[in-house]
């Protein structure tokens, strides 16, 4: 099992913030993104982060959008269409839609609109 999986959302949140905000993104932005993938509403969100939960609780939690599958391309040197383990791509999913989100990519790109 990757270490990432137990490691807490909360913890790696504010390094997302960080990266979109120093690319002139909003943290608003970036919970749009967030909403769009797994589906929680802002004060779901906010819990979540409150809670301390773990990756692993985080995407079992989460109503995957049906359009996840439509993300595409390399994080890390992954391909996240290849991603063989379903946990591991759901966080790829996150991973390549705030380095797009960072990149400056319009905000219905990002989100498959």
């Amino acid at each position: 099992m990757s270490r990432i999986f137990s490691t807490s959302f909360a913890s790696v949140y504010p390094l997302y913030v960080s990266k979109v905000e120093r690319k002139g993104r909003t943290r608003e932005e970036l919970d749009e993104v967030i909403s769009w993938l797994t589906g929680f509403d802002p004060s779901e969100l906010a819990r979540h982060l409150e809670a301390g939960t773990t990756f692993e609780d985080f995407f079992a939690d989460a109503r995957l959008n049906p359009d996840a599958s439509l993300i595409t391309g390399v994080v890390c040197g992954v391909r996240v269409e290849e991603v063989e383990d379903p946990l591991m791509q759901k966080i790829r999913y996150l991973d390549k839609l705030v380095d797009e989100l960072a990149r400056g990519k319009e905000l219905a790109k990002v989100l498959r609109s």
